[in-house]
């Protein structure tokens, strides 16, 4: 990938914008602070279990992360739908008794302005369930920035795996070659590596209350000032 030229004394950026039309963005994670949803399902959603279900909190722990890893990078693990079923919780109510905690992350706002005046296609492909993509979209301005909005619950395939990107391909068509893709999971960016995406960018710091990630295999970047887009 291009960098900018230091001799323009704009930043280094891994972004080589002139071979970009389209901007496929993440958004937990990535647009949005990954500590609400981290909190929710390690934290909040264990302790609600134990007390709604009558169980010690090391017990619902236990089990939660149990049947977490078993359905862990399936479109399953992302479903509102299937976690109220196998676990008898309105997922959505317990979400919304944590949703002050929903943020986006540094510099999201700035990064998402600079793509549209630099004239970018800019779309939201998420794993989020509807459910909680409209709880998020309720609580950030988002939606203004996005030109399309994306869940891998209406194309029947998480983004880990090929049939997602086939799918997005088949009904909204885009030039891979020509595209970004911005993710805060590595085996999503491989997904998407495979496919044929032209650049992709891992963010190594979505979760504002941990520390920054070591990110091997992409470029990388902790916050969005450092890939702001010339117009």
């Amino acid at each position: 990938m291009n960098e900018t030229s230091r001799q323009d004394s704009r930043p280094v950026t891994p972004v080589d914008w002139g071979r970009v039309d389209t901007v496929l963005l993440d958004m937990d994670g990535t647009l949005l602070d990954l500590w609400f949803d981290n909190h929710f399902w390690q934290t909040h959603l264990p302790r609600r279990y134990a007390e709604i279900h009558g169980h010690s909190p090391a017990e619902a722990l236990a089990y939660l992360e149990r049947r977490f890893a078993e359905e862990h990078g399936k479109l399953n693990w992302y479903c509102l739908d299937f976690w109220q079923q196998e676990l008898g919780l309105d997922i959505v109510a317990l979400k919304r008794e944590v949703s002050h905690l929903i943020a986006m992350r540094p510099h999201s706002a700035a990064f998402l302005e600079a793509l549209r005046a630099a004239g970018k296609r800019v779309w939201l492909v998420t794993n989020a369930h509807m459910a909680s993509l409209n709880l998020k979209l309720e609580h950030t301005p988002l939606a203004q920035w996005l030109d399309r909005i994306i869940s891998s619950h209406q194309l029947g395939a998480a983004k880990e795996t090929q049939p997602f990107w086939r799918a997005l391909q088949a009904l909204h068509p885009f030039d891979p070659a020509r595209t970004l893709f911005v993710d805060d999971t590595e085996t999503v960016l491989r997904a998407a590596r495979e496919y044929g995406i032209g650049q992709l960018l891992c963010i190594a710091h979505p979760d504002s209350s941990a520390p920054v990630r070591v990110v091997r295999d992409f470029p990388a970047v902790t916050d969005f000032d450092q890939v702001l887009p010339v117009s």
